[in-house]
């Protein structure tokens, strides 16, 4: 039975980053988009029944956030998380990744430390190296298909410059959702090393069966207080656009000084409709969500299964979490250069190259099935007829 999330969304000429920006990041652009990560789903409707009030309304000035904005955003992690989360621990940013800028900024000084687990999200490396700190690297293990945390080479690693930890929870890209053994071990390290976490916790809505996200600061009491837990509906209900996210200090210390941070560079006021959205879709997103969980639970089996039986060159790291697909290309025996070539010249898809997140990611691309099941078997379908194109088949 055809579903919402079926409804191809022509979204050229928009202004999407995805769609539009093609030719910018790759330099071709004839190809299907499956890189960025955004979702081509509409946004719930109760969010746009929001947004369309306030524009029937007619004044769009500075805005605040309304106790309703708390509430909203702390029953939502109590009721998906079992985590009461205080009105006053959460301050505001315009995204995720701003909000680690900040973080980077208030809690370091240049020439610091900053540890990332790699391969992982890129703007980690990059946010870090922007601001001037020093990356330290503690990878990832490949074990039984799933990555792991090397806690024996992070605490060979963590001097006194180490400052913080970035920490991808869930992980993108590999899709692992950490346990909360993994967990506990990591935080017991940064706590013995004075090493202050910083949990990316952006996908921790879009959670694959068998699987339960728990929240870094969630663990204890000891671990809340050297934890800032970064958050957003941005991913979950599509609303990257909105620029809002969500930063959760439950140690009222480091609240003042994100909150300092914050207003040396004056971003003290939300965006209006993002404030609107947030509060929406946490209130009257649950629905919507469920539905779409199923959805992208049948893209990742369709994936998986294609894969298997169609492009056995290409192993999929099969996700616990996030709509984000870890790639293993390294059958086809190509370098990282004439890999990502291929993808866009030969297969005619755009994915983010596996060697743009960091040591490990030699040899994946990584693939976004947020989309309807007829795009993804379109992108997939190409890939194979290229690689048998390749192979001589």
């Amino acid at each position: 039975m055809e579903t919402q999330f079926d409804c191809i969304i022509d979204r050229y000429k928009t202004a999407s980053l995805k769609w539009d920006n093609v030719r910018s990041t790759f330099g071709v652009d004839d190809v299907l988009p499956m890189w960025v990560a955004d979702m081509d789903f509409m946004a719930p409707a109760p969010v746009l029944e929001a947004i369309r009030q306030r524009i029937d309304h007619g004044i769009l000035g500075y805005t605040e956030r309304p106790d309703s904005y708390f509430a909203a955003v702390s029953e939502w992690m109590l009721k998906r998380f079992n985590w009461p989360v205080r009105k006053e621990w959460i301050y505001f940013a315009p995204g995720v990744v701003p909000a680690i800028s900040f973080i980077i900024q208030a809690f370091s000084s240049p020439g610091d430390k900053v540890v990332v687990q790699p391969p992982v999200y890129y703007p980690f490396m990059n946010t870090t190296q922007n601001n001037g700190r020093q990356v330290v690297y503690n990878p990832l293990k490949m074990e039984n298909g799933r990555y792991t945390m090397d806690f024996d080479d992070l605490k060979r690693k963590l001097d006194p410059n180490v400052k913080l930890l970035l920490l991808c929870h869930p992980h993108n890209p590999g899709g692992a959702v950490w346990t909360r053994d993994e967990l506990t071990k990591l935080g017991q390290i940064c706590l013995e090393h004075k090493v202050l976490v910083v949990s990316d916790e952006i996908h921790a809505d879009l959670i694959f069966r068998g699987h339960t996200h728990i929240p870094f600061a969630s663990i204890s009491e000891d671990f809340a207080q050297n934890t800032l837990v970064c958050t957003a509906p941005s991913k979950t209900f599509n609303l990257a656009g909105l620029q809002t996210a969500n930063v959760i200090v439950p140690n009222p210390k480091l609240g003042e000084v994100f909150a300092a941070q914050m207003k040396k560079v004056h971003l003290i006021r939300p965006n209006v409709f993002g404030t609107l959205a947030t509060e929406s879709a946490y209130k009257y997103g649950s629905a919507w969500l469920e539905e779409l969980l199923d959805y992208l639970q049948g893209n990742m089996e369709f994936l998986v299964d294609y894969c298997e039986t169609r492009i056995k060159q290409i192993k999929v790291m099969k996700p616990e979490g996030t709509y984000l697909v870890w790639l293993d290309c390294r059958g086809l025996g190509m370098n990282d250069e004439q890999l990502n070539q291929f993808l866009l010249t030969q297969a005619k898809v755009a994915l983010d190259g596996g060697n743009w997140f960091g040591p490990g990611g030699e040899g994946f691309a990584r693939i976004n099935i947020a989309c309807p099941r007829a795009m993804l078997a379109d992108g997939l379908k190409r890939i194979k007829q290229a690689i048998n194109t390749y192979c001589g088949k």
